[in-house]
């Protein structure tokens, strides 16, 4: 096994797992997590509307994803997506020498609008280190590829397992990490 994958629904806990394991693993790592971007809240408490995502490396640097501001070519719903911050934020985030484990949140509709961030989790998931990351739940040719790869393994996030899913997680990532 090479790599950990985290599947589940949208809004299932899948980064907020991902940034636990790794804090808990207290190893190198690189790569880079997705967040939302909220507008603030409203002045009569209403809560703020999604407006986007932001990449946000694990060495800190940050770059707008997605939004409903970005009007360009690539569409996921109705945030424009922005491949060349993926590109020049997150894939050079992946190639960290001294990392012990690569961390890609998420292999999603976004992100594989881009053949290089494709070639990316392919060169991460044939290499030496090991990889965490979260993957879409949906169909998609090349996520239902790297789903039914030998190497992996699948953990399904559900509401009935997201007390014991951390202990899987770094469980198994510590079995790679020996």
């Amino acid at each position: 096994m090479s790599a950990v994958l985290i599947t589940g629904p949208p809004g299932c806990g899948k980064t907020t797992l991902i940034r636990r394991a790794v804090a808990e693993l207290s190893v190198t790592a690189a790569g880079f997590y997705t967040e939302e971007i909220r507008l603030p809240a409203g002045r009569h408490g209403s809560a703020g509307h999604r407006e986007g995502f932001a990449l946000v490396t694990l060495d800190g640097r940050r770059a707008t994803l997605a939004s409903v501001r970005i009007h360009g070519p690539h569409h996921v719903s109705k945030y424009g997506v922005d491949l060349e911050a993926l590109e020049t934020v997150g894939l050079p985030a992946l190639k960290n020498a001294d990392a012990k484990l690569l961390v890609i949140d998420e292999i999603g509709k976004m992100e594989l609008l881009s053949p290089r961030f494709q070639e990316a989790v392919m060169r991460a998931l044939d290499g030496a280190t090991p990889l965490l990351a979260s993957i879409m739940i949906s169909r998609h040719p090349f996520a239902d590829t790297v789903k039914s790869r030998d190497d992996i393994r699948l953990i399904n996030l559900r509401p009935e397992n997201r007390k014991s899913a951390l202990g899987q997680v770094v469980t198994a990532l510590r079995e790679v990490l020996r």
